[in-house]
């Protein structure tokens, strides 16, 4: 008798403790249901932007080419070989008028091996064709001063992209036109130089 009551006592005890922790599991499920299905008002991924805090994180529009600059002829065609000599581009002395303020580069090599150049292609030229042969890529610049006044003057920039095509036994440069993105890096570059300011520096908050 004292054995059978003793388990009755035990099947109640452990009845009450379930119950009990059923109803704790039942309270927290239920936050958790209720926290998963709040939703949190934003526009779609598509159109949404992320804001990384102050100064973190700024999208500016590419550079106008031309882009007017404040500075004499003289001393910009000096700033733009200087600017070239750093970025190991040589001037085609043949082609360039230095005088007259039209200065061409030598070709230079900036990629080799069929995936970087084709990489890099795509990246600073724009491929209308079919073609995933390619085993260099080479460009040249062409920068022209146009004098606005004494002191003010548009420079322009153009950039011949190239590509070392191979079709069989032969392979030949093929000319592919120019993203922007050769032109906007010199222009950020020459900006920087005559202003001692780049346009990629974080701009304070007004």
């Amino acid at each position: 008798m004292k054995r059978l009551l003793s388990s009755s006592l035990l099947l109640a005890s452990l009845a009450a403790v379930s119950f009990a922790q059923q109803k704790g599991i039942d309270t927290q499920t239920k936050t958790i249901k209720d926290n998963v299905n709040k939703e949190t008002s934003r526009s779609t991924d598509a159109t949404r932007s992320f804001d990384w805090g102050k100064g973190k994180t700024q999208v500016r529009d590419r550079l106008p080419n031309p882009y007017k600059l404040n500075s004499r002829r003289d001393a910009l065609v000096e700033t733009i070989s200087g600017v070239l000599r750093d970025r190991k581009m040589q001037i085609d002395e043949a082609s360039s008028r230095l005088g007259d303020g039209i200065i061409v580069t030598q070709p230079v090599l900036f990629a080799r091996g069929p995936v970087i150049a084709q990489n890099e292609l795509k990246r600073y030229g724009v491929i209308d064709f079919g073609d995933d042969a390619w085993s260099r890529a080479r460009m040249s610049l062409t920068i022209e001063i146009q004098s606005i006044d004494g002191i003010q003057n548009n420079v322009s920039v153009n950039a011949k992209m190239e590509g070392l095509a191979g079709t069989g036994l032969t392979s030949e440069w093929t000319t592919v036109r120019s993203s922007g993105l050769a032109e906007e890096e010199f222009l950020v570059k020459l900006v920087e130089a005559v202003t001692g300011i780049s346009p990629d520096d974080p701009k304070p908050n007004d």
